[in-house]
């Protein structure tokens, strides 16, 4: 149950839950999911005096007893109850960092009462009376302690602070712990003048008013709602409907409908006929309200008529507490069903949509991260760039002398024009550092942390959001500084190229010993065939270009080769960059989410599980 801690309700130190103790009570909606069906309560052995297993965390052990003391439903509940309680205290421990305090308080404090619980004897059962002024409940109690323990009358409000009715569980078990923690005062406190064994170990509070017009009343209601283990709710046949009780209390108890009983008072004042249709119609509302009832076999609140004048279902009544606190489970429903509210407000925070967990940082996203970096870096220009200085270097070394005294003409041009020579020569080379587009770092890092976070509850994607962006502050220049630091080396100069510089060589001199034969011949000069000077000219001229087609030809492959080489080379440098600037930062935060998401899995199971219902929850 959920309502809000109150001024007078103690709690440990360092509790992350608080309330403001004049807002109303108000505990969770209902459940959608049906709870597991439970066994009737087993009575436990006469010298059985003990919960059938501790409440606390998985690290406590429960305590030994003997053979047969230790009921099937209440070892599954109470273990499956550890379970959950532990995961829900991982849970909390590490979302504090990445949610707001205000949204694991109700979890905190739950995680508080599951504790204080513990702490105090299990062997006793604390079962509330509530109901509106004038609902006869303080009749209804007295009619069950056997004794006039409360006061009863026509003034209104009667009851004003709470009264409680203990019957003695076994010797040494004393009920004061449990009574100071509910705040019941020490004059209010009564023991039962009618020993019934079916009761052992029943803590019975007479409650103030929930409606009265005190405010102090109804503080006192909310507060002790969020601590007994199980709740009477009496109605009579004027106020059974009320919306305050519906709407306000009966509807947010719907998931504590297995420990809760409705009762209609005073069904005397009604005809015979009418007390059915008084049933029918509160059971009508109850459902409405989304509060399971117990009827076939099912779990659920029991719905009965009776008069706490007349003693008409008083008895009846009397056996479904005794059978309440004999099954010694109640306390162990009430935690369960408190773990239930809270997965439920928590749902959102982890489950997003679906019970599918996100895909998160997959082979292809990274892949198109990477991508999306290297382009970011220039790697693909870098790539090309790199290609054509090494055609380039290849036309140098392996064209004909002809082109290359054009190209030195070119450079000497270029200085008389004023250029820089150092920018001719970059520009000759091709082989420039690549310039870092910040805007497309920015735009790689923005949707990567979109395709990271697709699926993910809205707390949790900001955070891989906020992860991935304070790496992209210092990427860029971290690339850039890397890119400087790692500028590409002068390639080797494979041997074919000097022996195309030799055959450009050998052309030449043949060229040139044409021209001068040739020379010879139209001057007159005597010399040994007139057509063995033409060929040589011929030769000469065409064999150079001819070899420096070829030899261009022959370098496309290595040129190329080398271009993707000098791409891979940039794409690796900012993978690795963009890995531990961003990727890493990110696969934490997506590694923590997948951790809770476990641990709310397990918390939100009724039976401590590990998979989600059909619901996502």
């Amino acid at each position: 149950m959920t309502e809000q801690q109150t001024a007078g309700q103690r709690r440990p130190q360092g509790s992350p839950a608080g309330g403001d103790p004049h807002q109303p009570y108000q505990p969770h909606p209902p459940r959608h999911a049906p709870r597991p069906q439970h066994a009737p309560y087993p009575q436990p052995p006469a010298d059985r005096a003990d919960f059938p297993g501790s409440l606390d965390f998985p690290d406590r052990a429960d305590p030994p007893g003997p053979a047969g003391a230790t009921g099937t439903t209440g070892t599954v509940e109470d273990g499956a109850l550890r379970v959950r309680l532990g995961a829900l205290r991982e849970l909390v421990g590490l979302s504090r960092t990445r949610l707001d305090e205000q949204v694991l308080a109700e979890a905190g404090r739950v995680l508080d009462e599951a504790a204080a619980r513990d702490r105090l004897p299990r062997a006793y059962t604390t079962v509330a009376i509530a109901g509106a002024t004038g609902s006869g409940k303080s009749t209804l109690f007295n009619a069950l302690a056997g004794a006039q323990l409360s006061e009863a009358g026509v003034r209104r409000p009667t009851t004003a602070s709470p009264v409680s009715c203990t019957w003695e569980a076994g010797r040494g078990l004393s009920p004061d712990g449990l009574l100071e923690r509910l705040g019941v005062p020490a004059r209010a406190r009564r023991r039962a003048h009618v020993l019934d064994p079916g009761l052992r170990g029943l803590i019975l509070l007479d409650l103030p008013d929930y409606d009265s017009v005190d405010p102090a009343h109804r503080q006192q209601v909310d507060r002790l709602l969020g601590l007994v283990d199980a709740v009477v709710w009496v109605v009579d046949p004027e106020k059974y409907a009320d919306a305050l009780l519906h709407e306000r209390y009966l509807r947010a108890f719907a998931g504590h409908a297995d420990v809760s009983l409705i009762v209609l008072n005073q069904a005397d004042r009604l005809p015979p006929e009418a007390v059915d249709a008084v049933l029918d119609d509160l059971r009508r509302l109850l459902d409405e309200h989304g509060v399971a009832l117990g009827e076939h076999g099912e779990p659920g609140a029991c719905v009965l008529a009776g008069s706490a004048l007349t003693g008409d279902g008083v008895g009846e009544l009397r056996k479904l507490i005794g059978e309440l606190v004999a099954g010694r489970t109640a306390a162990a429903r009430r935690l369960a069903a408190d773990v239930d509210s809270v997965a439920r407000r928590l749902e959102p925070v982890y489950v997003a949509d679906g019970a599918q967990a996100p895909a998160g940082l997959t082979d292809e996203v990274r892949e198109e991260f990477e991508d999306r970096l290297g382009t970011a870096v220039g790697a693909p220009a870098a790539g090309q760039a790199a290609e054509r200085g090494w055609l380039r270097r290849a036309d140098r070394a392996c064209g004909t002398p002809l082109a290359q005294g054009m190209r030195r003409l070119a450079a000497r041009r270029a200085e008389r024009r004023g250029e820089p020579p150092a920018l001719a020569a970059k520009r000759l080379r091709g082989d420039g550092s690549p310039a870092v587009s910040g805007p497309a770092v920015e735009r790689a890092v923005r949707q990567l942390a979109d395709e990271a976070a697709d699926g993910l509850p809205e707390p949790w994607a900001r955070a891989v959001r906020e992860a991935a962006g304070r790496g992209a502050v210092e990427l860029p220049g971290v690339l850039e500084r890397a890119l400087g630091d790692r500028s590409p080396g002068r390639p080797p100069r494979p041997g074919w190229w000097s022996a195309a510089a030799a055959g450009q060589a050998v052309l030449l001199t043949v060229q040139l010993m044409g021209l001068c034969w040739l020379l010879a011949v139209l001057i007159g000069q005597p010399v040994m065939g007139r057509w063995l000077p033409l060929l040589l000219l011929c030769l000469g001229s065409a064999g150079g270009p001819l070899l420096a087609w070829g030899c261009r030809i022959a370098a496309r492959g290595p040129a190329h080769a080398y271009g993707r080489d000098e791409e891979w080379r940039l794409r690796r440098l900012a993978a690795e960059l963009g890995h531990r600037q961003v990727l890493e930062p990110v696969a934490a935060e997506l590694m923590r989410y997948r951790e809770v998401r476990e641990r709310f899995v397990v918390a939100a199971s009724p039976a401590g599980g590990t998979e989600l219902s059909a619901s996502g929850g």
